[in-house]
Order: C-alpha cells, then structure tokens, then sequence
C-alpha cells in the first residue's frame, strides 16, 4: 500500500492537531448495536460529544458541504465520517460519500469511525479508496464484560442480546481488525472507560489489541447521558483515568488528546468550528433534498387524512400519496403488517412501502427507524398538516423543520419500537 500518511492527520499525530484540520461528514444515521451508555437523540446543536449533529446528509450534500468547509478552512486535510450512528449500519451511504469525495478531491485524506461489526463486507473497497485511517471503538474483549455494555446487536435482520450480543460483536471486530491490518491500514482503538463496569478491564484490551497491530489506542471518558442505563454511572474522574492510562501506555501507544467530537466537528482539535459552519450544513441538508432511487410516493400515518397524528406502531394503514398537476392526491391506502412479529413486522412495511421515499409519522421507535432507513424510506416525525410534510419532503426542505409537538406515545422515550402495537 503506498500512501499511508499520518503527518497530517490530527488524530492520529499529536504534532498536526495544531495545523491540520478535519471535517466530519454526518451521512451515517443509524446504528446497529445498542451501547448502555449512548443515547440516540442525535439531532442537538447544544451538545459537543460523539454522536451528535445538527444536520444528516446524503452522499451529494455532503460533497457540496465539503466544497464549502474547503473554500473556508483550508487547512482541512481530512474528511471523516463518524455518525451521528454507524457508518456501517447504512454501508451504502458511508460508500457512496466515500466514493464521491475521492472522486471529486483525490488528494484528501480519508477516515471513519465503527463499531466494526458490519465493516468487513467493505474492507477491499475502503482500501481501493484509499480509506488508509479507521477508528474502532473496542471496549471489552472478555464476551462477560461486553454484556455488561451492550443491550443489543442487530446483525441483518436478526438481533442478538447480551452475552451473544457481545461475542458476535468481539468476533467481527477482531476479524476486520486482523484484515484492515493484513492490508497495512492504520487503526485506532477507542476504549470508552466506564467506571465498575470496564475500567479494570482496559488492560485486557490493550493486550488484545496490540497483538492485533493496532497502532494507538485512544482511551476514553465515558460521557454520562441521562436516561440511558448507564446515565447513574459518573464520569471517571481524573486519576482513574490517570492510573488506566498510565498503566496502558506501555502496552500499546496512547492518544492524549482526544476531544470526543461531534459527529459534525469541523476545523482543529482544539479550535472546533462546527457551530461557524452550522448554518452551511443546513443549507447543504437542504439543497439537494432527499434522493428519490425511482420512490415516487410518500406514505403517511393519519387517524382522519387531514394531520399526520398516528405513532407508527399505532397505525393499522398508512395513506399514500403523490404529486399531481393540483399539487398531491392520495393514490390509495395500504394495510400495516400484524403486530407482534418483533423485527419482522418492519421488515414487512418496508417491503409494502418500497415505492415510497418518506413516512410521515407523529412518532417513531428506533428499532423501526433503522430499518426503514435501511430500505431508503426516511422517517419523518412531525404534527400538524399532511400538506407541510408532502410540500417539505417534495421540495426537498430539510424534514427537521417539520418537527413540532408530537403526538404523546405511551411509552415515551421508552419506546424502542418491539413491534408489539405501539411502536
């Protein structure tokens, strides 16, 4: 592989933080693993940790932001993606950014973040790409710990829990690792620490992964976010974090100057200017609008055909409508699969909605979400007129316009969408 260049990468090369800067490209909405730390309401421009954008974009709009960030920050020499979820639970939008970005600036260096659980499939293509840096986030390498971590692993349409959920999760990220170094990639390791869940356990981590050829880990804090199971934990303190890396540095070289970015970061490590550029990444999430992939339709959960006021897993059909020479015109009405079938019962509506390219929705479970985004069905949660949602999606406004007072879920934001008849 020739290429290979740290020098000016600020992540990976302390002495670059200061001259060299990066974009994060959020086109990666969803995730496939459920992490008992996270918390998946990623959508805030108040917050300045992983996972949190104030705009998602498309392949085309993030090429057009980077035009913008570029003409305005030259000293970018790295585009990443890193969210606002996996790049690889929606592997075909991570591709197609990276494909469009190399294509139109070649000589830009290329990165991402994942879990590392669906990435393997894209190794070969990420290398073609010259997608030469990849950051994984490994935080136990005793399956035992891992179930302490994870709630859930969607691998396809099968979801795993706990102690199966993090051996399956353990197995891919030392398969992909031991490929992407096979190939002479560059690898970084976050270890996110969680004080008596993980933090005797780093160690064993950063065993495993030196042995692997991982370059450098990058140990972490965990970032307490309220309502999460984890949201009790407090923030490891200062010396734990001292002694854990103090004793890791021998192991495995360590990155000490992590500034747990958004998944929008824009600029140098320690002069972010994400909220400079927020504006131009609205524009941008708003320009080109939803790409249709030949979906003429949009389909809508309405209790009398006026307002979009149905929860997804309430609605037993859905309208759908389309343009016509008067504006839109509701073509039919579609039965919602049966409840009670788990994971299967999206699955099922996104095969009755593949012609449709949104669903406007008063409220939506995550479960749902990720796979109807994975059948390129945008989920859209609004109140207020049918109308305001059609003329927003076929105009290709940004759909976070439409978000307004939502209809009340009994579950609240304890819905996960378990296809059981609410969401």
């Amino acid at each position: 592989m020739t290429g290979l260049d740290i020098n000016n990468h600020p992540c990976f090369n302390v002495h670059a933080k200061g001259t060299c800067g990066r974009v994060h490209l959020p086109v990666a909405p969803d995730c496939n693993i459920k992490c008992n730390y996270c918390n998946r309401k990623y959508d805030c421009v108040n917050e300045s940790r992983p996972g949190v954008t104030s705009s998602v974009l498309t392949p085309d709009q993030a090429v057009l932001y980077l035009e913008r960030v570029l003409e305005r920050a030259p000293n970018i020499t790295v585009a990443g993606i890193a969210g606002p979820g996996d790049a690889f639970a929606t592997p075909d939008l991570t591709m197609e950014t990276l494909r469009r970005v190399r294509q139109r600036f070649p000589d830009l260096l290329l990165c991402l973040a994942t879990n590392g659980l669906n990435v393997a499939p894209c190794i070969d293509e990420l290398a073609e790409l010259k997608v030469y840096h990849i950051t994984m986030t490994v935080n136990a390498v005793d399956p035992e710990v891992g179930a302490l971590i994870y709630s859930w692993v969607r691998d396809g349409k099968v979801i795993y829990r706990r102690l199966e959920a993090s051996k399956l999760l353990l197995d891919r990220q030392i398969e992909a690792i031991t490929r992407l170094k096979g190939l002479g990639i560059t690898v970084k390791v976050n270890t996110i620490v969680i004080p008596e869940i993980n933090h005797q356990h780093v160690t064993a981590v950063a065993e495993k992964m030196s042995g692997l050829g991982v370059d450098i880990q990058n140990c972490m804090t965990m970032y307490p976010n309220a309502g999460t199971p984890f949201g009790h934990i407090g923030e490891p303190d200062p010396e734990m974090m001292s002694r854990v890396r103090r004793v890791v540095k021998r192991i495995i070289p360590q990155m000490r100057h992590c500034t747990r970015c958004r998944a929008d970061a824009v600029g140098l490590l320690d002069s972010d200017r994400s909220s400079e550029f927020r504006e131009s990444l609205s524009e941008c999430s708003q320009t080109l609008g939803l790409e249709p992939d030949g979906k003429p339709y949009v389909a809508v959960a309405t209790m009398e055909g006026v307002l979009v006021n149905q929860h997804l897993g309430e609605a037993d059909r859905f309208q759908i409508w389309g343009p016509s020479a008067e504006g839109y015109h509701l073509m039919e009405e579609r039965q919602a699969p049966t409840p009670g079938t788990g994971i299967d019962r999206w699955y099922a509506l996104a095969e009755i909605l593949k012609d449709c390219r949104a669903i406007l929705v008063s409220g939506v479970g995550e479960t749902p979400r990720q796979v109807l985004s994975e059948s390129h069905i945008l989920p859209v949660q609004m109140s207020g007129f049918i109308l305001m949602g059609l003329e927003a999606i076929y105009d290709g406004k940004d759909p976070e316009v439409l978000k307004g007072r939502r209809h009340g879920c009994s579950k609240g934001a304890g819905c996960f969408g378990n296809a059981t008849g609410c969401g």
